[in-house]
């Protein structure tokens, strides 16, 4: 069993990258759902081309898809193109929603981080805080009070 903790939109998966040499001719990879594989068509049809070029069959467990037949090999890139569909559609979205966001006068996205919040954490950090407890009373993220943290030795030592 191979695994990856990276996002499926990255091509940069070790897991995937082990899985991709340790398989052989007559090996099946299975795959929980294809998206788990591959995040575009493309992405998923070199993925495909590829293993079938080594004799090696991908099953998806999830939409019930085996292109050792030639039948699975036409449904994998229906359901592929479908995929490919839906994130397009869902990113379209997104980019409507945020520009009628924007056109209201919102802004998207995170809101800046107070400069007198962050030199207030740090404060209490060379005071002898604990950064989550710094970040508990000022009202900020345990994340924020570290990378704070990492800033401010940064420009120190640079």
């Amino acid at each position: 069993m191979f695994t990856d903790v990276r996002s499926g939109k990255s091509m940069d998966r070790p897991g995937l990258t082990d899985l991709l040499g340790y398989a052989r001719s007559g090996d099946t990879l299975a795959v929980v759902r294809l998206d788990r594989l591959g995040r575009s068509l493309g992405e998923l049809l070199n993925i495909v081309t590829a293993l079938k070029e080594r004799g090696i069959a991908l099953l998806s467990l999830e939409e019930k898809i085996d292109t050792s037949s030639a039948a699975g090999e036409l449904v994998f890139h229906v359901f592929g193109a479908i995929a490919h569909f839906e994130r397009r559609l869902i990113a379209e979205r997104t980019k409507d929603g945020i520009a009628a966001a924007r056109a209201k006068g919102k802004l998207p996205g995170r809101r800046p981080l107070d400069p007198d919040k962050a030199s207030a954490a740090l404060k209490l950090v060379e005071a002898g805080e604990s950064p989550t407890d710094a970040a508990r009373q000022l009202g900020l993220g345990r994340a924020t009070v570290y990378r704070e943290m990492a800033f401010a030795g940064a420009r120190r030592s640079g």
